[in-house]
């Protein structure tokens, strides 16, 4: 992934900047204060960026835009998702927050895109979307205590198979990682049952059966 270079050196100043600020005096704070504003304004203007390109490749034909046709089997779509839940983008989906989120999220800045989203499910806990795309940046920064009770809430909330399965599948990925191995098994077969096209689920279960390291299994993140 060509940003994750990029994000790693962001993350080495931010975490140097973080480490040293409290104790910073003069000069010093001077120069952290200078690094955080050239942060921001890198990370901004990633954002600002990412979001021309999205709307761009959103002008592609369907045919272009979707690997959809190339096999029936296809891992989780966040994009095909949207679609699903109404083609163009509703007013909601629209707004400047939940963008923003996604955005990050794309640009795999998690915990960014975990203000964003934790701000829409707060003010809105009925849209799904937002609080599902929050369930995943939890569980790709490992806070799995945090993920796990909004995928739960998602599934009965739902009648969107897709969206079900996403479910279900990180719900085993967690019981996996928590040595759960049975419970696991029983989430991953309910998320290939929603849509046996998808191939995480099936993946994931083997993976567990054969006892594999539960550390590659995959949650579902194509973008």
């Amino acid at each position: 992934m060509m940003f994750k270079p990029i994000f790693a050196s962001m993350n080495e100043v931010l975490d140097e900047i973080i480490r040293d600020f409290p104790n910073a005096t003069g000069t010093r704070k001077e120069e952290l204060n200078e690094k955080i504003q050239v942060l921001k304004a890198m990370s901004d203007s990633m954002i600002e960026e990412w979001l021309l390109f999205e709307e761009k490749i959103r002008t592609l034909p369907s045919e272009q835009n979707s690997s959809d046709n190339v096999s029936s089997h296809h891992p989780f779509s966040l994009s095909q998702l949207l679609e699903q839940q109404g083609g163009q983008l509703s007013p909601e989906l629209k707004s400047s927050e939940f963008i923003k989120g996604q955005g990050y999220f794309k640009l795999y800045m998690f915990k960014e895109a975990i203000g964003y989203f934790k701000a829409i499910v707060a003010a809105q806990p009925d849209y799904l979307l937002a609080r599902l795309y929050l369930a995943l940046a939890y569980l790709k920064t490992g806070d799995m205590n945090e993920a796990y009770p909004h995928f739960q809430m998602i599934i009965p909330m739902t009648d969107n198979k897709m969206m079900k399965a996403i479910s279900y599948n990180a719900l085993g990925c967690i019981q996996a990682r928590n040595q759960n191995t049975e419970k696991a098994c029983e989430y991953f077969k309910m998320a290939y049952q929603l849509d046996p096209s998808i191939v995480e689920p099936l993946s994931n279960l083997e993976m567990v059966q054969h006892k594999s390291d539960t550390m590659n299994l995959s949650a579902g993140l194509n973008h």
